[in-house]
């Protein structure tokens, strides 16, 4: 891990602060918090199977990975509840874990100096439903006025800045890879000198409306039995499922955790995003630009690289993309590649926030989960899929991919 230390030491040479992560929360379909995801993940568990928000019978795609029930007011303020889109109340709630998790004691620092980013790729889908079918029954009187804000992409932001007392610096991004561009956003603020930063991705769209948007891009997988719809990298891969959930974290300066006894999961070591070309244009996706320029922010060879989570599109197209961006950076079957989010369905931003979560999980624990369902690789001679079951092995570097509508982002997280 030599270059990994000596792009440390440059970093501290140029006044840069190292980012860790010292708490993180999730809410996933198969397991109401960390504790509950990790032993699902560890053991297969798939949290994807019939819709029971809505009535699916009238959609060509019936399956999706929805988080188990909960009482909303045992985790939310009442007064948050007429206000709050499912989205937002498992934003707060996977903050609250964060934080918890964390031993951080926000009270006992000055608001400024705690920042809030997070990323949302759909907004308050389901809260506006319910108010716009309100409109067209009843009328304007009928709606309610927190529609003003309940759908924005920015509100789970304003809600746990609100929530927690905090003003510090602030954002919000959009799009499929916010979840891994609001990490690498606060990792920024931690480099010009902010010492926490709250940050992460939530999505939810377990909705009829969130449905049609996602069914007219063509790309879900109508496959009714559960355990065969949503198989990435797979001869039998038919398109992906939706899933609602995501991960927050505390994340802070390295000094600061060390100097009040943190132990964090790992440092936020590396970053990128790119874009694709112009469709048709014949060049090459950008995919492997994001992973390389990650790699050398982190300053991190392909060598050091333990595990890699795949975006898996579960798109014919896609997957070949990515697995040949993936063997042109590493070599065929040069590292192990695996991708949890077959348990969940793809979480919009919440997914990759998800697996940057997973990966520091695995880095603690010094294992790989495993990409389930999927028994007939395509080109196994070019990826190390970790199949099955868990894989144990040291995990020190975890690299993070996330492909959205035309953008790729990566994320390189060592151990600490």
């Amino acid at each position: 891990m030599t270059a990994t230390f000596a792009e440390r030491d440059a970093r501290a040479e140029r006044g840069l602060q190292r980012a860790v992560i010292t708490g993180l929360g999730t809410v996933a379909p198969n397991g109401f918090d960390a504790g509950e995801y990790w032993d699902a993940v560890l053991h297969g568990r798939g949290g994807i199977d019939r819709i029971t928000r809505f009535d699916p019978a009238r959609y060509p795609v019936r399956l999706a990975g929805e988080v188990p029930e909960y009482d909303v007011r045992e985790h939310v303020p009442g007064r948050l509840v007429p206000q709050t889109d499912q989205a937002t109340r498992l934003a707060l709630i996977a903050m609250g874990g964060a934080v918890g998790d964390s031993a951080l004691d926000l009270a006992g620092m000055p608001g400024d100096q705690v920042g809030v980013v997070t990323g949302m790729a759909v907004g308050g889908l389901e809260y506006s439903q319910r108010e716009l079918e309100k409109l067209w029954r009843l009328g304007g009187d009928h709606v309610s006025a927190y529609l003003s804000f309940s759908w924005f992409y920015a509100v789970n932001t304003g809600q746990i800045s609100i929530r927690h007392g905090v003003y510090g610096p602030g954002g919000v991004l959009t799009g499929q890879t916010s979840g891994l561009d609001a990490i690498g956003h606060a990792r920024r603020y931690v480099a010009e000198g902010l010492p926490v930063v709250m940050c992460g991705a939530v999505d939810s769209a377990m909705c009829p409306l969130g449905f049609v948007i996602e069914l007219a891009a063509g790309r879900m997988s109508t496959v009714a039995d559960r355990t065969r719809a949503y198989l990435p990298f797979d001869s039998a891969a038919s398109g992906y499922l939706l899933g609602e959930g995501g991960a927050m974290f505390t994340v802070e300066e390295a000094g600061h955790a060390r100097d009040r006894g943190a132990r964090p999961y790992g440092e936020i070591a590396g970053y990128a995003t790119t874009f694709d070309p112009r469709p048709g244009s014949g060049r090459e996706p950008g995919l492997r630009r994001a992973i390389e320029a990650a790699l050398a922010d982190a300053g991190v060879t392909p060598s050091e690289v333990d595990v890699v989570f795949a975006d898996a599109a579960g798109v014919a197209e896609l997957d070949r993309a990515e697995a040949a961006a993936i063997t042109r950076v590493f070599g065929p079957r040069a590292v192990p590649v695996t991708a949890p989010k077959t348990m969940t369905g793809r979480l919009y931003a919440g997914g990759p926030a998800l697996d940057v979560a997973t990966a520091s999980l695995s880095m603690r624990h010094g294992v790989i989960p495993p990409t389930i369902n999927v028994t007939d690789p395509v080109r196994s001679d070019r990826l190390d899929l970790v199949l099955g079951e868990p894989r144990e092995t040291t995990v020190s570097t975890a690299l993070v991919l996330s492909r959205g509508e035309g953008a790729n982002s990566a994320m390189v997280l060592t151990a600490v």
